[in-house]
Parts: C-alpha cells; sequence; structure tokens
C-alpha cells in the first residue's frame, strides 16, 4: 500500500485549478493519505512512442498497413481527457505518411462523446497548431443522423458510431487507460465505441439497467457488459490500431503501447492496475477527493471523484459520510447536452431516493446517468464541493458549497464530531482504493 499516516499539523495537498489547495487538518483529525504508487515516466516518451509503432503489439507497423489511397481516420480525445495527443496524433500521421496516404484523404475527428464541441484553439491546443492547420479536423456529433453508420445490435443495444470513422479504410484511435466508472479501465476501443458513439449507444451502455449490472464496475474488465459492448461496437467500426498510453498524477506518461487494440489495451491494464489499486484496511467516515485538471472544469466532471469513491469495488466512505471535493468548475455545470440534463434532473428533484427510483424505471436521456449517480451518491452520505466558483450551482445539486478547506472541514466535523481519521487521496480519479475485506 502506497501511502502515508501523518500527523495533525502536518500540511497536506490537493490539485486545484491550475494550482493547488494546501490545508492542516483541525485538532482531533488524522489524516492517511494514499496515492498511485510510485513509478518511473518515461524519460523520452517521443522517443518511446517511435519504438511502439516500430514494434506494434500482435499488430504489423501502421505504415505497413496504410496504403496509399486510404481514407484514414484518427479518433483523438477531447478536452475531458488529459491525453498527450500533440504527442500522440503527430506520430501517426508520420506513420501514415510514410506509408503514402494524403493529407486530404486523413480526417483527424474528436471523441467528444455527448460533451459540447471543442473551440478551434482548443483543437490547436489537442493536436499543435500546426496540425490542426494542415489536416481536417472535425468534431463528433452524436445527434446528427446523418452522420452515423449503424452498426447492428449486441445484447438488445444500438451500436452506432459516427460514419467518419465507420466508413474510412483504417481506424486509428488513441487513449489514456485509466480507472473508468463503467468500463473498469478506459482507453483502448472506449474512444471510437463511446468517443464518437451515436445518442443511442451512449444511452443504452450508460442505462440504469448496465450501471446497476455487478459487473460495470471500477476497475473491472472480466464480465463487465458494458466493456463488452463497446469492445464489439468497435471491433464492427473497424477499429484496427490504438495508441494509447498509462500516465501518473502529474500527467507524466509512464508508458504507451501500439498495436492492435485489444492485445495492446490489455497490456496498458496491467501496467495501469500496478500504478493505481491500492489497498486500505478499512473505510472512512471521512474522505478528501482531489481532482486533476482537466476533470475539475464543471460539476458534472468533478463529481467523477465522489462516485469513484462510492462506487468502489467496496465504498470506501461509511454510509452517512462525508466527501469533500475541492474543485472550481469554471464552466459551471458544464457546456454539453448531457453536462445540462445532468443538471435538470438533479436541480428538479425535491427528494433524491425518489429520483433515483423515477430514473431506474423510466430511463433517462445522455446525461442523465451521472444525475443516477450523484443522486446514489447523495442518498449514502454528504459531498461538500469546496472553492466552486458557483456555489449556488452546488445546492441547487443537493451538494454543500463551502468557500475554503477551513470551512468544509468544520462542516465536516460537526457532521461527524471531532475524533476523526481522515482519508486524503490527492489525485481521486487515478487512484482505486480496494479496502481490505
Amino acid at each position: 500500500m502506497w501511502s502515508s499516516t501523518l500527523a495533525e499539523d502536518t500540511c497536506y495537498r490537493v490539485p486545484y485549478g491550475s494550482g493547488e489547495l494546501t490545508f492542516i487538518l483541525p485538532p482531533g483529525m488524522r489524516g492517511l493519505v494514499i496515492q498511485p504508487r510510485p513509478a518511473e515516466p518515461l524519460a523520452d516518451v517521443e522517443a518511446a512512442i517511435a519504438a511502439t509503432l516500430a514494434d506494434p503489439v500482435n499488430s504489423p507497423p501502421l505504415r505497413e498497413l496504410a496504403r496509399p489511397g486510404d481514407r484514414a481516420c484518427i479518433v483523438f480525445t477531447d478536452g475531458t481527457r488529459a491525453v498527450p495527443d500533440h504527442l500522440l496524433v503527430p506520430a501517426l500521421l508520420r506513420e501514415l505518411e510514410a506509408a503514402g496516404v494524403r493529407d486530404e484523404d486523413i480526417t483527424l475527428l474528436c471523441g467528444v462523446g455527448m460533451h459540447r464541441p471543442s473551440t478551434p484553439q482548443e483543437k490547436a491546443q489537442k493536436l499543435g497548431s500546426e496540425v490542426a492547420a494542415r489536416y481536417r479536423v472535425v468534431d463528433h456529433m452524436p445527434s446528427d443522423p446523418a452522420l452515423s453508420a449503424d452498426l447492428g445490435t449486441w445484447d438488445g443495444m444500438p451500436l452506432v458510431v459516427n460514419r467518419l470513422a465507420a466508413e474510412a479504410d483504417l481506424l486509428i484511435a488513441t487513449g489514456v487507460v485509466e480507472p473508468h466508472q463503467f468500463a473498469g479501465y478506459s482507453g483502448g476501443r472506449k474512444t471510437v465505441a463511446i468517443g464518437v458513439g451515436g445518442e443511442a449507444t451512449i444511452a443504452a451502455t450508460h442505462s440504469p439497467a448496465m450501471l446497476d449490472h455487478p459487473g460495470t464496475r471500477l476497475g473491472q474488465i472480466e464480465s463487465n457488459p458494458f466493456h463488452q459492448a463497446v469492445t464489439e461496437s468497435a471491433r464492427r467500426a473497424g477499429l484496427r490500431f490504438i495508441l494509447n498510453v498509462v500516465q501518473d498524477g502529474a500527467h507524466r506518461v509512464l508508458a504507451v503501447r501500439a498495436g492492435g487494440p485489444q492485445a495492446a489495451f490489455a497490456e496498458l491494464v496491467e501496467i495501469a492496475r500496478s500504478v493505481y489499486e491500492v489497498e486500505v484496511a478499512q473505510q472512512y467516515d471521512l474522505v478528501i477527493a482531489g481532482v486533476d485538471p482537466p476533470k475539475d472544469v464543471n460539476l458534472y466532471q468533478a463529481t467523477r471523484a465522489a462516485s469513484y469513491l462510492w462506487f468502489a469495488p467496496r465504498p470506501v466512505v461509511r454510509p452517512g459520510g462525508v466527501i469533500l471535493v475541492p474543485a472550481c468548475c469554471p464552466e459551471g455545470v458544464g457546456q454539453g447536452v448531457g453536462e445540462r440534463c445532468f443538471h435538470r434532473l438533479l436541480s428538479s428533484a425535491d427528494d433524491l431516493h425518489s429520483l433515483i427510483v423515477h430514473l431506474r424505471e423510466e430511463g433517462y436521456p445522455p446525461g442523465g446517468q451521472r444525475a443516477y449517480l450523484v443522486a446514489q451518491v447523495l442518498t449514502g452520505c454528504q459531498v461538500i464541493v469546496v472553492g466552486a466558483e458557483d456555489p449556488a450551482l452546488m445546492r441547487q445539486c443537493h451538494m454543500t458549497a463551502a468557500a475554503t478547506m477551513e470551512e468544509a472541514l468544520a462542516l465536516a466535523q460537526a457532521r461527524l464530531g471531532r475524533e476523526l481519521e481522515a482519508l486524503i487521496v490527492p489525485h481521486a480519479l487515478l487512484t482505486l482504493p480496494v479496502v481490505r475485506e
């Protein structure tokens, strides 16, 4: 277990915006810090990318897969994922160029899922200004039937992806392999299946029945129907090659693999497990969950810190406990269709128990799955969002707002008592606490 127990007067740090919040626990409270296990970042990421592209996992090199005249589509992650696409995508483009694929035959497709479209500035930041200016870069539009390709059904679920991806002669994807609430681990096939998935597919894979399934769990790949669905969708779309990374809490690349979607992903999952999964001896009444950017950009994304801890293989927070989430949320609830649905469902609910029953029976549009999960978290514990730019928004969504960590900790002590041991998880989305049975 990579952790440390610290005294009451220790200064703690958690991410906040472009910097961090520092705080000291009040008298009577002690802290246990857990982090991803130490791992040495790659000294030369670009050299490692070149090496794995030259010797990919279970696949010929990309320059051997590609042919002159091929229509190639590279699906890359949007701004809610801290993926070094500015390194990954240019490396893939060099491989395609070496194979004789023309610039005009290449589409760079941003996998926004149901999030808002990316701005020209965000595209340039993600890919590098030279790449963004040289190639065709487009955002996925999940609700546009004209841009959708029907791939049939799997286990009753409609499989739909962006037509540009499905009709490409060579479909490639980037991604990051890290703990994911539904897929077990993100990356691999998910960038295509969900990032450029149709609205019907996103709705089906995020439905109450899927989320209530015992196999749809954080860190779980085996017998996970969400993982199985995205795997089948990407296979039918024709995904042939991925370039994915594993990163630490500072977004430094720890490992990179290219190659066949299943084999390269599997290798990175094993590396990710060795870094992110950390055993703890017990559940805690108070957990402080840090949110690394860009996940702190809005409330929709930041609440992942709370749901990851509550929906871990065994909840890290005891029923009736408190989760503190420092997050500035400069975009408020978020600007996409899914984010607005999340806000509408939570803010209009008088009773969260009734909301859960209603959503379980009637379903919800995309984005509603986060309201469904957060409502379950909030019926089990209190969530205090610290330092949000719009405190009223937190209260609308049945959460508590605190201006400072000192105020938040005082609220927690008022609820739980003065003598407490707090679990501090500075990188809550990159740390999977496994409570010892």
